[in-house]
Order: C-alpha cells, then sequence, then structure tokens
C-alpha cells in the first residue's frame, strides 16, 4: 500500500515536472500579484509594510488556484482515474497522494519564495520567518481543500470557473490565521498560537478533503 501511494506521489510530480506550467505559472502569478498591489497602493511604505502579509497570502491563495481543475480533470479524461479508482489502494490516500503532490509542485515553491517577495511589499524583518512559517503550515491546507473541490468539478467541462467559488470561502480561516501570525511578530499576541491553529487547520483539511475527494470521485458520472 505504502508503494501504491509513493508510485501515485512520484507519478503527478514527475508529470508536473515535464509538462510544466503548473508550480512556474503559479510562481509567476504569484509575483505579479506582490509587483501589482504595491503599484495600486501608492508610495506609502508604512499601509504597505502594514497589510504585506495579507497581500503574500491573498497571492498565494489565487496562485494556488491556478492548476488545481486539473487535479483529476485531466486523469479523468485519460482515463487514469478509472485505474486509479480500480486500484488495490484505498481512493482516499490516492486523493492524498495527488494533493501532496499539488502542494509539493505549488505550495513549497510558493513558501520558499515568500521572503524574497516580501521586500517588495517593506515587509518588516521580524515578520519574515514567522510569515515562512505560517505559510509552510498553512498552504497544504489550501491544497487539500482545493482537491475536495476539484474532484467535485472532474467530470464539468468548465469546472475551472466554479473551482474558486468553492474554494474562496472555505480558505477563509486559513487566510486569517495565516496574518494573524505573520502579525505576531509586531504585536503582544503569541505567535505560537495562530501557528498551531495552522498546522490544526491542514490535518484537518487533509482528512476531511481526502474523504470529500474521494467520495465526489466514487459518484457516478
Amino acid at each position: 500500500m505504502t508503494g501504491a501511494f509513493l508510485a501515485i506521489l512520484r507519478r503527478d510530480l514527475a508529470l508536473a515536472v515535464r509538462a510544466g506550467g503548473g508550480g512556474e505559472l503559479a510562481l509567476v502569478f504569484f509575483l505579479t500579484v506582490v509587483v501589482l498591489i504595491p503599484f495600486a497602493l501608492g508610495p506609502d511604505l508604512n499601509l504597505l509594510s502594514r497589510i504585506g502579509p495579507a497581500i503574500l497570502w491573498l497571492g498565494a491563495l489565487l496562485a494556488t488556484l491556478i492548476g488545481l481543475d486539473r487535479l483529476f480533470q485531466a486523469d479523468e479524461e485519460d482515463g487514469s482515474l478509472d485505474l486509479i479508482r480500480g486500484a488495490p489502494l484505498p481512493l482516499e490516500l490516492a486523493v492524498l497522494a495527488k494533493a501532496l503532490a499539488h502542494w509539493l509542485t505549488t505550495g513549497l515553491p510558493l513558501t520558499l519564495a515568500a521572503p524574497l517577495l516580501g521586500l517588495l511589499v517593506a515587509l518588516p524583518v521580524e515578520s519574515v520567518l514567522p510569515l515562512t512559517a505560517s505559510l509552510a503550515l498553512g498552504t497544504p491546507a489550501l491544497s487539500f481543500i482545493g482537491a475536495g473541490a476539484a474532484a467535485l468539478t472532474a467530470s464539468l467541462r468548465r469546472g475551472g470557473l466554479i473551482l474558486p467559488i468553492l474554494v474562496a470561502p472555505l480558505c477563509v480561516p486559513v487566510l486569517i490565521f495565516g496574518v494573524s501570525a505573520s502579525d505576531a511578530a509586531r504585536g503582544p499576541m503569541p505567535l505560537q498560537s495562530p501557528l498551531l491553529i495552522l498546522a490544526a487547520l491542514s490535518l484537518m483539511a487533509a482528512v476531511v478533503g481526502s474523504v470529500a475527494a474521494a467520495a465526489a470521485l466514487r459518484q457516478p458520472d
């Protein structure tokens, strides 16, 4: 069972690297959002520094949505999803492997790029480490929540248009505590609390998202 899980994980990672356009496009979109918003806000560095964590988290959420609709749709189109359904590996674990591969190719690069992009939004030095930690703990929740929504729209021709509407409201708690973790470095709020909540949200999203996605994939078209 472990071998089947790792096989799906390696397959999705290999497809993402070979096909391109997934993680790279998300990273470029993330950069675009972080660069454009300061131009719209103007030269007020104090304002920019205050809302910098929110800009980075919002950019991470929007960038995660790119390519999320293809998480199961591509397998549905080429018949791979039927093989995954019929495999001895439980469908919940197969979904978990695919969502984990999505995070490794999308969420992890965004997390690693965030400290550098923080310079563009005048992010204080003391907020860089908390922001990076919050993204590392919180972005997995975005991928797992997105996996559940992607499974619901896998058989729809234009499911990518519905996906953001389904995912965005469910990601609001992640955004709130992600920004709170970054702000905790400058205020009286303890940093440990929002980080622990983010970790709990990601673990909960991994379980609930995998079960919900597997149930949606089992439904007849």
